[in-house]
């Protein structure tokens, strides 16, 4: 169990450090796949809490998203 259990970890390490040395992904190379970024000076805590502050919380409907196992548009009525 104790031999299983040090290849097991080392799997585990092997994985933590071949991930560690990985670059972060630039803007230039987002937009070469399509993906627009946001500037860091678009997004602060300040325009996100305001953005929050705004949300009506006391005025809300309860919808319920469709499940996998229901096909498209199937949807069964609540019982009360």
């Amino acid at each position: 169990m104790m031999v299983a259990g040090s290849f097991g970890l080392q799997q585990f390490s092997n994985l933590r450090y071949q991930y560690a040395k990985k670059q972060p992904v630039t803007p230039e190379e987002m937009k070469k796949y399509g993906v627009n970024m946001k500037k860091r000076q678009e997004v602060t805590l300040e325009s996100e809490y305001d953005k929050v502050k705004s949300v009506d919380i006391d005025n809300w409907e309860n919808k319920r998203g469709p499940r996998p196992w229901e096909e498209e548009g199937q949807t069964t009525a609540a019982k009360h």
